[in-house]
């Protein structure tokens, strides 16, 4: 039986630990199946091609039926040309594949209830929640203009959707809510922006062809209120790229740390683009302080939607459970209770892989 291809891109900072992590984690819960090619994308491919997206790299990621994808950038680029920023490999990268919905789940997992930094009343009443977010559309691909108004510097970014680029991501959130709680809340700007009220206009069309779904809208404002006053609440989210960026970012730290949370990235074509939601953190980089529990669950949601491979998915997601159940912590997650045991990130793999 032939491998299973998978582009990874290790990136930048602490891109290459979590990757190895998860690498290893799919080696032990499936040996032998995976084809890994790795590629250069990021501050590295600039620092050794003079570009972040070598078109070798992408042409990889496009012939792979998953890309799995650590973390790109960091302070030693932050002066290059703005057309060769290691995010512009990022943007490119999603746009050559086709992926414009980005899945972020935002669970706390039990044990760490304690790292959350909600009052415990709040916390409690549990929180399981998933930003559906448009990822090739809005401000981050509109056109970028720098120019003078009398003299003066001025800038400015073009916020554009299109009907289509809605709907396709409506439907993808609205499939989500109707296989969880079946309760969707659309965030926009709908009170100022023209986008946001086409956002808006569309969604509420699409709502039309899921009825068994309670839907919501919310101003992106309140929307972040609300996820910190009453995060039981919500289901699924569904927003565009910009507010979505944001508003995960929140969530991450709601349920602990940034380091725990996942994401997928998917279009119609079947591939997927899998990593965490987390930066390279330079600062960390090569210390054994990064958290690889994030880039593991997205190595399992690779697993369950570009390979079909649901069982081992679930074994990779029991095995982290089980992980933390018994108080192994890396520097983010840990409170300093007598019932945790504070590990570097090479242990957190190496105890995840002793429990699959």
């Amino acid at each position: 039986m032939s491998k299973r291809s998978v582009a990874v891109i290790p990136g930048d900072g602490i891109g290459p630990e979590v990757i190895g992590a998860a690498l290893k984690v799919l080696e032990k819960v499936s040996p032998n199946k995976f084809d890994f090619q790795e590629v250069a994308m990021g501050g590295n491919a600039i620092d050794k091609y003079g570009e972040p997206l070598p078109a070798a790299s992408l042409k990889t990621c496009q012939n792979a039926e998953a890309t799995l994808l650590g973390a790109v950038g960091g302070p030693k680029w932050d002066n290059v040309s703005p057309e060769i920023r290691p995010e512009r490999g990022l943007l490119g990268v999603r746009a050559g594949l086709e992926v414009f919905a980005n899945i972020r789940p935002a669970r706390i997992f039990q044990p760490l209830a304690s790292a959350c930094p909600l009052r415990k009343d709040i916390a409690d009443k549990g929180i399981d929640f998933i930003i559906v977010r448009e990822l090739t559309g809005g401000i981050y691909f509109g056109e970028h203009k720098a120019f003078e108004i009398n003299g003066e510097r001025a800038a400015s970014d073009l916020m554009q959707y299109t009907e289509h680029e809605i709907r396709r991501i409506a439907h993808v959130a609205f499939k989500m809510a109707r296989g969880r709680r079946k309760i969707l809340t659309s965030v926009d700007k709908a009170n100022i922006l023209t986008s946001s009220r086409l956002w808006r206009d569309v969604v509420n069309e699409v709502a039309k062809e899921y009825p068994d779904v309670t839907v919501n809208h919310l101003y992106v404002d309140n929307a972040s209120m609300q996820l910190i006053r009453v995060p039981s609440e919500f289901d699924v989210i569904v927003t565009e790229n910009t507010f979505g960026d944001i508003l995960s970012d929140e969530a991450s730290q709601i349920v602990g740390s940034i380091g725990m949370i996942p994401s997928a990235s998917l279009g119609d074509n079947n591939r997927g683009l899998y990593e965490p939601i987390h930066g390279s953190a330079p600062d960390i980089a090569g210390q054994d302080k990064a958290n690889p529990i994030g880039t593991i669950l997205a190595a399992a949601m690779m697993l369950r939607y570009s390979f079909e491979m649901s069982k081992e998915a679930d074994l990779i997601e029991n095995a982290v459970d089980e992980v933390l159940k018994e108080g192994w912590r890396t520097g983010d997650i840990y409170t300093d209770s007598e019932h945790e045991n504070l590990i570097g990130g090479k242990k957190m793999c190496d105890v995840i892989i002793s429990h699959l």
